[in-house]
């Protein structure tokens, strides 16, 4: 039990996101490293870190090598913030550019590094701060110029700022030697920033914890972005989460006949995924599926790649299923996104945010081809949405994802094959009947019902979709062009506008 109460509380980062990653916020009274090239948020994030302190009533402490007061305030001002509470101790203030001080440049470099390691333990004793940001080491490492008196400065500044009970981010924009690691093992925790730019958009940024003793973390990368406010982080989802409890009794789509086909509707906890060629129904499918359970009082999210937001909402409404009510109200959350301007951890974040925020019980994505073209590779398309499908299966949310597939009759393909991954898989496609092109849907596939084997035609009207009885006469299913060789009186009549 002392040794418990030994234990020094956890710090918050000043970043929820990032808490998260770690836990709760870092083990106070130790000294971290935060690395990364310029420009990946390492002043911002050490900013934000002694604004969560300053909140709290600590002394804060900003000791900089590089940069001076006024770009620190600054950097400040963009972000909204006020430095009330901070100190902003400049090594090289501006009197020291003077003549006389000038001639120090002669000075052999360990008496510089001497006296700038003295300068800031001299602060520290003058302020006594619980937090202190060091930005940045590479001065220091270019004052000592040799790894031993570099190594040997670091270890006398965590000592001292052990015995002053600080908590300390040493910023490093890694101009080391690459495979230099001295930093790694001297330091408690190490947090690694990263920056990349792909072919098209917007740069990328991601954080990893490289190490943090004592603490049990979230590994692997976490996307982030600089926002006005600083850092977001968005945590990688992760499936093994515990499941939260609800009920699995399947919902209505809206539609009888769809229900039927499905073995009773759609079950929480479920992803289903639905397939066809460019127009034959799939988003008109989703949206009867979505507003069915708006309508029961279900919030909603859906996320839109392809088309306009404007677009969904006008065709909707002209088919008897108008959501701007449901928007006005706040129940849907209707968000079009931009793979080029959205990285994969972002939009995992949003899908969090709706479910875990706005109570979404129903997550559509539309469509999985968009949102293929925002991962480097196809391999981590998949394993990405095998977090967010068993996240939101946890959650006991219903998926709907949209996946389109080249071509409209013979050999479709689709950019990635899913279907493994969802627990229902809907087929939609053309088929030929009476020297008419008509549309046809069935399930191929679902765990947690006894669903229809058979395949029903449906027509899109004026009051959403419209599925007939199942149809036994057709040849050529499997080759992916299916003819219709029964009657035509198990066909759907034609709307009555059509037949005038």
């Amino acid at each position: 039990m002392q040794e418990q109460d030994d234990i020094p509380p956890l710090a918050s980062t000043g970043v929820g996101g990032l808490d998260d990653v770690l836990g709760g916020g870092l083990t106070a009274e130790r000294l971290y490293l935060v690395e990364g090239t310029p420009g990946t948020g390492k002043t911002t994030l050490g900013l934000g870190f002694l604004r969560a302190g300053a909140a709290g009533g600590e002394p804060c402490l900003y000791v900089t090598l590089s940069e001076t007061e006024a770009e620190l305030r600054a950097v400040a001002v963009t972000h909204g913030w006020t430095l009330d509470g901070i100190d902003l101790f400049e090594m090289v203030p501006e009197i020291g550019l003077g003549q006389e001080q000038e001639q120090t440049l002669l000075h052999p470099s360990e008496v510089e590094l001497g006296e700038t390691v003295r300068g800031v333990m001299a602060k520290v004793e003058e302020t006594r701060p619980r937090r202190v940001v060091l930005d940045s080491l590479s001065e220091l490492r270019l004052l000592a110029q040799s790894p031993l008196r570099y190594r040997r400065q670091i270890l006398a500044l965590k000592h001292f700022f052990s015995t002053r009970r600080c908590t300390v981010l040493v910023l490093d924009d890694r101009t080391s030697e690459p495979g230099d690691l001295q930093l790694h093992s001297i330091a408690h925790g190490v947090i690694s920033l990263e920056q990349s730019v792909t072919g098209f958009g917007a740069e990328r940024r991601r954080l990893q914890i490289v190490k943090m003793r004592g603490m049990k973390y979230r590994g692997g990368f976490h996307d982030f972005a600089i926002l006005r406010g600083g850092l977001c982080v968005h945590p990688r989802l992760s499936a093994s989460e515990p499941p939260k409890e609800f009920e699995a009794e399947p919902r209505s789509t809206g539609n009888s006949a769809l229900d039927r086909l499905l073995g009773g509707g759609l079950v929480p906890g479920t992803a289903t995924l639905l397939t066809g060629p460019a127009g034959v129904g799939k988003t008109t499918t989703v949206v009867q599926c979505m507003t069915e359970a708006l309508r029961r009082g279900e919030p909603a999210a859906y996320f839109l790649f392809d088309e306009r937001a404007p677009t969904l909402l006008g065709r909707s409404a002209a088919l008897g299923m108008d959501l701007r009510p449901f928007l006005d109200g706040g129940r849907l959350d209707l968000r079009r996104i931009d793979p080029a301007e959205l990285s994969p951890g972002e939009f995992s974040g949003l899908v969090r945010q709706a479910v875990e925020e706005r109570g979404a019980r129903v997550v559509v994505v539309d469509s999985l081809n968009a949102y293929l073209q925002s991962m480097p590779d196809e391999q981590y398309l998949v394993l990405q949405m095998h977090e967010l499908l068993g996240y939101l299966a946890q959650h006991g949310v219903v998926s709907l994802l949209v996946l389109g597939q080249h071509g409209v009759m013979g050999d479709i393909r689709a950019d990635v094959d899913l279907s493994y991954l969802a627990d229902t898989v809907m087929q939609l496609r053309f088929f030929e009947a009476e020297g008419e092109v008509r549309q046809a849907i069935s399930v191929i596939k679902t765990r947690t019902t006894d669903h229809e084997r058979t395949i029903r035609e449906f027509r899109i009207g004026a009051g959403g979709l419209i599925v007939g009885e199942p149809l036994r006469d057709f040849q050529g299913v499997l080759t992916g062009v299916p003819v219709y060789r029964g009657s035509e009186r198990a066909l759907l009549e034609p709307p009555a506008d059509a037949a005038s």
